[in-house]
């Protein structure tokens, strides 16, 4: 059973929950069980707060979410930016690093996006954005 879904909304934190949503809604035809679900919507979460946060600083800009099941059991997510890019990927994929404010920020997006899902996959180029994909694995019941 494949299935893609392709959405592009703006950089506002008011959309966080409704891509969260979105690809909880996408991917039930898979039955997942809550963990996972919960798993998917906690990734997601954070990858869009990235770009919320972290790639449009000072300005609000696309963010594109495809969603993709691909044959019984896998979902792929992608989330993409134009945004500033990440300078040093290997270091910000690293816990506790940020480039907000360590007041307001614990640097553990990509650690939390880690652990929650199967695969995680970053691309990013200074001055032209950032692509995020998270593979999860649906298990059979």
């Amino acid at each position: 059973m494949n299935n893609k879904v392709k959405i592009t909304f703006p950089s506002r934190s008011s959309n966080e929950g409704f891509a969260r949503g979105a690809v909880a809604a996408f991917v039930t035809p898979l039955d997942p069980t809550v963990a996972e679900l919960s798993d998917i919507k906690t990734a997601v979460s954070e990858a869009v707060t990235n770009c919320i946060v972290h790639a449009y600083p000072d300005a609000v800009g696309p963010v594109e979410l495809s969603a993709e099941v691909k044959g019984e059991n896998q979902l792929v997510v992608t989330v993409s930016d134009k945004g500033v890019g990440i300078e040093n990927l290997e270091r910000a994929m690293q816990p506790m690093y940020t480039t907000g404010s360590p007041d307001e920020r614990a640097g553990l997006g990509f650690a939390v996006m880690k652990t929650f899902m199967d695969e995680v996959k970053v691309r990013s180029r200074p001055g032209k954005g950032t692509r995020v994909t998270l593979i999860k694995y649906i298990r059979s019941r």
